[in-house]
Order: structure tokens, then C-alpha cells, then sequence
């Protein structure tokens, strides 16, 4: 019996667990199927569930709960030893500066250029350089920091965060990529490629909510490369549903991809809406069935 509980998808058995926690009727369900088709939206608790009692779960989301957030993500690029931007990733702004909310109130201009300056060479870094916060997707809480006055101004942004219960970030490397990113998207076996290109040289995010547009065409060498990169990550992390972000140097000399993050929910633009998508979806779920 295959049990769906994604509302796209039609088996055996079907069920909508859409805003609620998953019960004991959906596990007396679960322990009977062969394989357990999940949305891209489920709960934890869900996936849980359907991985400790069922052999066949999609999508694997193994990684995405094991490694959550774009610090999780930078976790496990470092586990697989993957190529990605320099990546130093903070619990909170007492770990980047001690006693930040202080510091802050310092009212010495001078001292506090300095100090900030100081504080980034300790950890490898000069300007400019990216700041993200620990979540967000499609270019959500990620900032270029081009001065001091940008990196304090973001700082005080994650310690009004940090007051809220939320917290975490990274400071990353700034790579020049001729303001582009290449998104992979992995739908089983299915690999789709194509860059973001932000026209907008004063912009940074290259991504579509940005005002980036499509490029399905230039360098097909540089995409497959990426391609083949993403499919031996997919191998090592069995990850089978997602959008990841390739960056390529335009400075380096010999182009290599950079993994940028992991996109579990991902826009459908760049795979020609929704309804182009679950028809993409829906084949490859039924082609994993048949594989099993």
C-alpha cells in the first residue's frame, strides 16, 4: 500500500495532515505501507514518524531536519567537504563581540571602527563581506556588509532578534559572480538547471523576488559541472527534493562550483509555474515508486 499524504499526489490511501500534529490513526496508517509520500511542508513530527516506521519515505529530508538553517547547511557542507564561500557561523552577537549591547551604546566613533575592524581581521575577514541570519530563504536576511556603519546597524538588528528568542548567523565571504547564482533543482532523479542574473548592477541577491531573470542558456559547461557536483552531494546526503545554489568565482581562474545554500521550499518560476511542477513532481514520485 502506498500511503500519500501530500494533496497532489494520489495512492493508495490519502491523507491531509496540513496544519496539525500527526496522530495515532496516521501511524497505524504509516506501519502498514510499503512507501509514505510527504509534502514539501510537513512537520518534523511527521517526517519523524513516517521515517522510524516506514522503509520508504519521500522526499528524504534526513538532511534538512538534522541540519537546520543556513548554519545547519554550512554544517554540513563542512561534513561532506563540499566547496563553499569561507563561512564562520556565530550562536549569537556576544559570540562576534563580547558584551555587544554595550559596546554599542559607545558613543566613540573612532574606537568603535576600530574595534569592529579588529574584531573581523580575528576571524579572517575584511570588507566586504556577507551577513546572514540563520533563517529566511530566496534572499531573505542576508545583507552585504560594505562598512563598519552596515555591520553595526545589522548587529543591532539580530540583538533585537536575540531579545525575541531568535538567534544565530553567519559571516560569509563575498565571491564576485557577474551578479548571478545557478539554482539546481533536484526532484528525484531530475536535475534542471538555470542561472538567476540580477540586471541590476547596484542590487546583490541574484534571485528572482530580487528582480533577477532567467538564463536557461549561457555557459552549459559551468552548468553541468554544477549538475554533477549537486548529483555526488546528492549521493552523500540523500538529498532528493530541493533547490541548491551554485556560485561560480568570476575572479578565479579555473571555475569551480561553490555551494551556497539549500532552498526545501524553492520557487517554480524557473520550472515554468506550479502546475509545471507537480506534473514534474508527480512523474518522479512514480518513478521512485517503481524503483523501489
Amino acid at each position: 500500500m502506498i500511503v500519500s499524504f501530500h494533496p497532489w499526489f494520489e495512492a493508495d490511501k490519502n491523507i491531509i495532515c496540513a496544519g496539525r500534529e500527526p496522530d495515532s490513526g496516521d501511524l497505524a496508517v504509516i506501519k502498514n505501507a510499503h512507501a509514505v509520500i510527504l509534502p514539501q511542508a510537513c512537520y518534523k513530527s511527521l517526517y519523524n514518524m513516517a521515517r522510524d516506521n516506514c522503509a520508504n519515505v519521500f522526499p528524504n529530508y534526513d538532511a534538512r531536519f538534522k541540519y537546520p538553517g543556513k548554519t545547519g547547511q554550512i554544517k554540513l557542507f563542512q561534513e561532506k567537504g563540499v566547496l563553499h564561500p569561507k563561512t564562520v557561523i556565530f550562536r549569537n552577537t556576544d559570540f562576534f563581540i563580547p558584551n555587544f549591547a554595550s559596546f554599542s551604546k559607545c558613543h566613540c566613533e573612532e574606537r568603535s571602527d576600530k574595534d569592529f575592524q579588529i574584531t573581523l581581521a580575528k576571524f579572517g575577514f575584511d570588507l566586504p563581506f556577507v551577513f546572514k541570519f540563520d533563517w529566511g530563504g530566496e534572499g531573505e536576511n542576508v545583507y552585504l556588509i560594505k562598512s563598519v556603519k552596515d555591520l553595526q546597524e545589522v548587529l543591532q538588528k539580530a540583538a533585537i532578534y536575540e531579545s525575541t528568542g531568535q538567534a544565530g548567523f553567519l559571516i560569509q565571504e563575498y565571491i564576485s559572480s557577474q551578479n548571478r547564482s545557478l539554482r539546481v533543482v533536484v526532484i528525484n532523479r531530475k536535475i534542471i538547471t538555470y542561472w538567476r542574473v540580477l540586471k541590476n548592477r547596484e542590487g546583490f541577491c541574484s534571485n528572482l523576488s530580487q528582480g533577477a531573470v532567467i538564463d536557461f542558456d549561457v555557459d552549459p559547461d559551468l552548468q553541468d559541472m554544477a549538475a554533477f557536483s549537486v548529483k555526488n552531494f546528492g549521493r552523500q546526503t540523500k538529498i532528493n527534493l530541493a533547490g541548491i545554489d551554485i556560485l561560480f568565482s568570476s575572479d578565479a581562474q579555473i571555475k569551480e562550483p561553490l555551494f551556497l545554500e539549500i532552498n526545501y521550499f524553492f520557487g517554480r518560476k524557473g520550472l515554468g509555474g506550479s502546475e509545471k511542477y507537480y506534473e514534474l513532481l508527480v512523474a518522479e514520485i512514480r518513478r521512485w515508486i517503481k524503483s523501489l
